[in-house]
């Protein structure tokens, strides 16, 4: 399969890496605004909250790779404090939080780095071994391709790839579905891989 690296990625992101041994990851495309390559969902308390990473020249046309993270806005102790937050009382937050913090605490130059960084802590966190690889060129039609499908403004649904299986969040009585993978990770610890293995559809 083929996909794009995205920010703290979604559990349908998940659901789909799960369905694959090696997952090829597009290193040569250009970065494209309001996606989830620089944004990810949490459940605050009274709200979804979007954390988005601020980029440099974002409006140009600029390789994924070569897109530099935006650092004179705040944004990192925003993005932490909002972490802390939403999850700093989750049964698992304890556990796993410095993995991330060690991450955040960095100043990563690129965005693409960042984002891998973080995708591969969160592949550990799960005990799910994936052979990951990268494109050499861009290539505009690809076998299993999932570029550009987990999208901010498309439905879930749609995409045939997760269905919200229902666990216990902090906050809120209805069931959130289809958040960053850190909420899944900080509710439900060692059990959610178990969730997303059930959350891909049959």
């Amino acid at each position: 399969m083929i996909i794009d690296l995205h920010y703290l990625p979604s559990l349908e992101y998940f659901a789909c890496i799960l369905q694959h041994d090696t997952i090829t990851i597009e290193a040569h495309e250009y970065y494209e605004k309001q996606s989830y390559r620089n944004r990810c969902k949490i459940l605050a308390s009274n709200k979804i909250d979007i954390l988005s990473i601020p980029v440099q020249n974002g409006n140009s046309k600029v390789l994924i790779r070569d897109l530099k993270i935006e650092y004179r806005q705040e944004w990192l102790r925003r993005h932490w404090g909002a972490i802390y937050s939403a999850y700093g009382k989750s049964p698992f937050f304890e556990y796993y939080a410095d993995f991330f913090a060690t991450v955040f605490e960095k100043k990563t130059d690129f965005l693409f780095d960042f984002n891998l960084e973080l995708l591969t802590i969160c592949l550990k966190l799960l005990k799910v071994e994936k052979k990951i690889i990268f494109t050499e060129e861009y290539q505009k039609v690809a076998q299993n391709d999932y570029r550009g499908q987990i999208h901010p403004k498309r439905d879930y649904a749609l995409n045939n790839i997760y269905q919200p299986i229902a666990y216990r969040q902090n906050f809120g009585n209805e069931f959130e579905p289809n958040l960053s993978i850190i909420d899944l990770l900080f509710c439900q610890g060692n059990q959610a891989v178990k969730v997303l293995e059930h959350s891909i559809t049959k």
